[in-house]
């Protein structure tokens, strides 16, 4: 595994360095924005939000537009807010400092089995399968095989993520998805300490659709979202 670790502090770049070496990770690490968008190759970016020269927000946007790797922000940003911002600049996940190794480095490998099953999903098996029909409710429209969601006839832009998370709870037609199921059907695996990035795709998903009502709580067992029907 290549990992780019954008990290502006010696003292925690070395030791989070470390740490990814000894579990077999390539490390290229860089300490400022402008390093951070310069090409090369790697599966995937750890990224600080705290950067010396540009923000981490301004920076993660610039790396979604030309790269399709997974992001994952780490950062000392812990409030709701700054959670959602990171995760709408384009982040698959977010992970709050102070960590354990073991958190990141789950979170990692998650991010990147759910990126290499949609990398090794064969198209000759995609145009043999069924076309996934289009959902509808009211003017939200959700087409999974086309990756397009509009809203009154407007295209919305969501993340990789929140699309994913909306074709699950839209294709269940008003039965309750459990955490445990969103969490393997869009993280790729249910994850330690994960539960609390899966509230916050929820919450950037209900301010995208602009009612939140759409998808609905359902207190200790997970989310449903109010039954959508096939097009005719």
């Amino acid at each position: 595994m290549r990992v780019l670790l954008v990290e502006d502090d010696d003292r925690v770049a070395a030791a989070l360095g470390d740490v990814l070496r000894r579990h077999g990770v390539l490390v290229q690490r860089v300490s400022s924005g402008q390093e951070a968008l310069v090409p090369r190759a790697v599966d995937l970016v750890l990224l600080d939000l705290g950067l010396p020269d540009m923000d981490g927000l301004a920076v993660c946007r610039a790396l979604r537009r030309v790269v399709d790797v997974p992001i994952i922000a780490v950062t000392a940003r812990a409030e709701e807010r700054e959670r959602i911002a990171g995760l709408r600049a384009g982040a698959d996940d977010y992970v709050v400092k102070p960590y354990s190794s073991g958190e990141l480095l789950a979170r990692m490998e998650a991010v990147l089995r759910r990126s290499h099953r949609s990398a090794q999903s064969p198209p000759v098996a995609l145009a043999e399968a069924p076309a996934a029909p289009v959902l509808r409710h009211g003017a939200l429209e959700v087409d999974p095989g086309a990756r397009r969601v509009t809203l009154a006839g407007g295209e919305l832009k969501l993340s990789r993520k929140e699309f994913d998370l909306l074709v699950v709870l839209a294709g269940a037609q008003g039965t309750v998805c459990s955490r445990e199921t969103l969490l393997d059907r869009v993280w790729g695996a249910t994850l330690f300490g994960s539960t609390r990035t899966l509230d916050v795709h929820v919450a950037t998903l209900r301010a995208k659709l602009g009612d939140p009502e759409l998808i609905e709580t359902v207190r200790g067992v997970g989310y449903r979202m109010r039954a959508a029907v096939p097009l005719p």
